[in-house]
């Protein structure tokens, strides 16, 4: 949090040999000071993936000359898909919420106390609830009501209010509502959510009373990017507790209440940190 300013490069590209030396090398050859590194390669795929944080004050050139020369000699060789972010560019989280509080209210305690260093430019909820709890901590607050008759138009209202807003990510903080296709295709890998079961188990709604009815002995939340198929997008990060048979669904609701912050809150993070690199269905995940 209290680090010097830095530029994060992500990338991805065919495995082959000497990736590592060309990368570092080019860093080295224009003054930069590694400050961290992780590599990985995927031997199924045949795909190398990497993070490199660079130290900003060691450049000798503005970012975006050192973006342009690592582009023409670096990426387009290596056939790359990349990008450098800045440290000192704050991301810009848009947070989705219904009726449920206790991730809402866990996002705005770790963004006041600086523990996540990010601008919450609203909060859209489709209900009411939360607006006096969003505006006393001077967050604009959005009522857009989701019907049967109004998704189309309300997803659609969503999705301007975010792009008003120059929003970098969304954050679904048990945002009880599956968001249209559309939206989800125009947003993809920037829609965050937090869902009450160790998926790929006990997708979709009632996840703790279907726990319940299959006797398991433990439960888990999931944090992933949302995409058009229901609970099924790339899996960030996720965790369970142990519970046994005298734990009643309530039981297990509340238990999970506290997974699912500290899930939500260190998956937020590493996709803030630029640590999350999807591929496919699955992601790399540089913590």
């Amino acid at each position: 949090m209290h680090r010097d300013r830095f530029f994060t490069l992500t990338a991805s590209c065919p495995d082959q040999v000497g990736i590592i030396a060309r990368v570092s090398g080019f860093i080295a050859g224009n003054g930069g000071w590694i400050l961290e590194s992780s590599f990985h390669a995927d031997a199924l795929t045949g795909r190398y993936f990497m993070r490199i944080e660079i130290k900003a004050d060691s450049l000798p050139i503005l970012l975006a000359e050192f973006r342009e020369r690592f582009r023409a000699e670096v990426a387009e060789p290596l056939s790359m898909d990349w990008r450098i972010t800045d440290s000192a560019i704050k991301k810009r989280v848009v947070v989705l919420v219904s009726k449920q509080e206790h991730c809402l209210y866990d996002l705005l305690a770790r963004w006041q106390a600086k523990e996540l260093d990010i601008e919450i430019p609203c909060v859209v909820s489709n209900h009411d609830t939360f607006r006096g709890f969003v505006e006393w901590h001077g967050i604009p607050f959005h009522h857009v009501p989701v019907t049967k008759d109004n998704k189309a138009a309300a997803y659609a209202e969503i999705r301007r209010i975010f792009e008003d807003v120059r929003g970098d990510a969304m954050v679904l903080a048990r945002y009880m509502q599956i968001l249209s296709p559309e939206l989800c295709e125009a947003l993809a890998g920037r829609i965050i959510n937090i869902h009450h079961s160790f998926l790929p188990s006990f997708a979709g709604a009632k996840p703790y009373h279907q726990a319940y009815e299959r006797g398991v002995k433990l439960i888990g939340a999931t944090c992933h990017y949302v995409t058009s198929e229901l609970d099924a997008g790339p899996i960030i990060e996720q965790d369970v507790i142990r519970i046994d048979h005298s734990d009643s669904p309530e039981d297990m609701v509340r238990y999970g209440k506290d997974i699912e912050k500290t899930v939500l809150a260190r998956g937020l993070r590493y996709h803030l940190e630029d640590r999350v690199l999807v591929h496919g269905n699955k992601t790399i995940v540089f913590r």
